[in-house]
């Protein structure tokens, strides 16, 4: 390893310490600012802080909402309509006008003027590439670390890597496989990006090295004690989602290794690993007043790393939610804006009580025109009564109760009520679509009370429905993978909060439109349903608008309901599939290689 390898400015952007270092007072750095890497791992305080930095990446980089009031990932997708749409300028109105560039990522999902993807998730291999360099070839000055240590903080530190690796095949497609540190002298003409399936092949690959680590107290185990470290929930929860990813339409045109029954096997033994040692869907009921319901009050809980408290969580962000700030209603005092509003058609996916589907879909091309299922008890007049209890969790609606602790507290949406749909685009503070959001948030949070919950980046209900969709799309609803089926898998997600399980005998036509309703529901406002749309190739078909509910308060107290049209969108094109890679990197690699490394259409 050269000199200029192994030594690192410690204000270096993304190197080093991002992330690692609390501070500069306990480097005990030379006068110069310097750092060498002897430096670093010949220390087990310095090393188990560069380590911390690499493992505070994951926890983070896909909280898609906090305290900068960064939008929420469902205002980039058909889940919601963002309140900040008619501003000028500001990202979400730039993305609904299609006015994004490869020259300006600051114009896509998870982004900021300061931060980029691409550079944000390979500053990031970088970090685990020198640690795992330090680990696995350390220099006659390495800290002798204890063994079982040494492989536990190595097998994190993969599945660290995975995790970035796939963050970037989510948004890029296939990428560049960096998995060792280079020399200032690296020639790149040779550099090139791997397919997709390369990509889940050394995700999967790395994961699988990690768990073949012993699970051993202090090594690389199913329970933590501290928060930080990774386990090997994770590393199945990675392989789970990958392999689902991998089969999926957009990843794999028919000739990926990676077939659904590939998926199939991969996403049930994930789950049935996570089952085996512990997982389980979340089930306490919650106390008067706390939560209206088992599923409102598993996100308001703070996953605990023993488990004890939460079962269901394999990783949890870090950092709380402020929806009641940033997604808020205007109930709240000093709230800033309404945020991520919930879209009619995410209202339309919630079945009723009985379990029967309450909107079939539409007549129309405008949304407007319901099919109403009229065996199922839904009223058009009173559209949110017995509904699926997860819409109540997650959904502030017209005539809802919002603090449980007064039943005087009702959310209005008409017009000239507290909370009525917003007539004025500048004021951000009101509805676009007449619902608010409501999962994550807790009705006691304000200013001087954080209690709205914490964004889950993998959870149990995940591989169940990533097994279900692996399941059926490689055979039928009805057939067992060993003990279950996909009909089994999304019946126990519905049973947990009480809901009705589909049918057996269901085709597969039947089953998916259903499978995708059930998925959006169970997993709605964290994450997924940006990404699903595009793996799935449907984008230009749910994207180009959204639709909300105007209510209107009738003289005699009661309400009506009419369904209205946004705006169009212009981010529902083929070259919406990917975010493109910055145009900056592109010019020096098209240089470099020969070759265009940009994503399709941009």
């Amino acid at each position: 390893m050269t000199e200029m390898k192994k030594t690192i400015k410690i204000f270096a952007v993304g190197l080093l310490v991002a992330g690692g270092f609390s501070s500069c007072a306990n480097l005990d750095m030379d006068d110069d600012g310097r750092l060498t890497m002897d430096d670093i791992f010949s220390r087990y305080d310095r090393t188990q802080q560069y380590l911390n930095g690499i493992l505070n990446d994951m926890p983070k980089v896909t909280l898609s909402y906090g305290a900068t009031s960064t939008p929420m990932l469902a205002g980039f997708s058909d889940e919601a309509q963002d309140a900040n749409d008619g501003q000028g300028n500001h990202v979400m109105s730039n993305w609904y006008n299609g006015a994004g560039s490869a020259a300006d990522y600051a114009s896509f999902p998870l982004t900021a003027k300061t931060i980029n993807c691409w550079e944000h998730y390979y500053e990031a291999i970088y970090k685990a590439n020198m640690f795992l360099e330090n680990m696995l070839n350390p220099s006659d000055k390495t800290f002798p670390f204890d063994e079982t240590m040494k492989t536990g903080w190595i097998a994190q530190v993969r599945v660290a890597r995975a995790y970035q690796y796939l963050m970037l095949a989510k948004r890029y497609g296939g990428v560049p496989i960096v998995d060792g540190l280079r020399d200032v002298n690296h020639d790149y003409s040779g550099d090139r990006r791997a397919s997709f399936e390369e990509v889940a092949d050394y995700i999967i690959s790395e994961c699988d090295l990690a768990l073949s680590t012993p699970d051993v107290e202090g090594g690389f185990t199913w329970i933590t004690t501290n928060s930080v470290n990774l386990t090997r929930f994770v590393a199945w929860a990675i392989k789970s989602q990958t392999a689902l990813y991998a089969a999926s339409p957009l990843f794999n045109n028919g000739s990926s290794k990676y077939t659904w029954a590939v998926a199939a096997d991969i996403t049930k033994q994930a789950l049935d690993e996570c089952l085996a040692h512990g997982a389980r869907l979340y089930d306490k009921t919650p106390e008067a007043n706390s939560a209206l319901n088992v599923y409102d009050q598993y996100f308001l809980t703070k996953a605990e790393a023993t488990r004890g408290n939460d079962p269901e969580t394999i990783l949890q962000s870090t950092t709380q939610l402020k929806i009641w700030q940033y997604c808020g209603t205007p109930m709240n005092g000093k709230m800033k804006e309404a945020g991520a509003c919930p879209s009619q058609e995410l209202v339309d996916c919630y079945d009723m009580k009985n379990g029967q589907e309450a909107i079939l879909g539409y007549s129309d091309d405008q949304h407007l025109q319901p099919i109403i299922n009229q065996s199922s008890g839904y009223d058009d007049n009173d559209p949110y009564k017995n509904r699926d209890p997860r819409f109540e969790a997650s959904i502030y609606y017209n005539g809802c109760q919002r603090n449980l602790n007064s039943p005087s507290s009702i959310l209005y949406t008409y017009e000239g009520s507290n909370c009525a749909l917003s007539t004025n685009v500048t004021d951000v503070r009101f509805t676009r679509t007449g619902y608010y959001m409501r999962k994550f948030n807790s009705y006691t949070s304000d200013d001087s009370h954080a209690a709205d919950g914490y964004m889950p980046l993998f959870r149990l209900a995940e591989l169940y429905l990533n097994f279900a969709e692996a399941a059926y799309q490689s055979s039928t609803p009805d057939t067992k993978f060993g003990n279950m089926s996909a009909v089994d898998a999304v019946n126990a997600v519905r049973a947990r909060v009480g809901m009705a399980g589909f049918p057996t005998g269901m085709n597969k036509s039947d089953f998916e439109r259903r499978y995708r309703k059930e998925r959006r529901v169970e997993l709605a406002f964290e994450d997924h349903r940006y990404y699903d749309v595009r793996r799935w190739k449907i984008l230009e078909q749910t994207d180009g608008f959204v639709t909300g509910m105007q209510a209107t308060k009738n003289s005699d107290g009661s309400f009506s309901y009419k369904r209205f049209k946004l705006a169009d969108r212009r981010c529902n094109t083929p070259r919406y599939y990917f975010y493109p890679i910055v145009q900056e990197e592109v010019s020096k690699m098209l240089q470099q290689t020969g070759d265009n490394w940009q994503n399709p259409n941009w």
